[in-house]
């Protein structure tokens, strides 16, 4: 469910400006991520490399 669009590259800085308590429309109002599909990859992540990282390949 995505346009195709770059857009990891901006993962780190609207995690951190939510983490620090803005708005959520507004941080991704102001990194220009205006489609559908490109907010909702961002709204529903689930960071989860601390928890894969545990576990060694074999």
């Amino acid at each position: 469910m995505s346009c195709g669009k770059p857009i990891a590259h901006l993962w780190e800085e609207f995690n951190k400006r939510v983490n620090e308590g803005e708005e959520v429309k507004k941080v991704l109002d102001d990194l220009g991520l205006e489609r559908f599909c490109c907010r909702t990859v961002f709204i529903s992540h689930v960071d989860l490399i601390d928890e894969v990282a545990k576990f060694k390949k074999s």
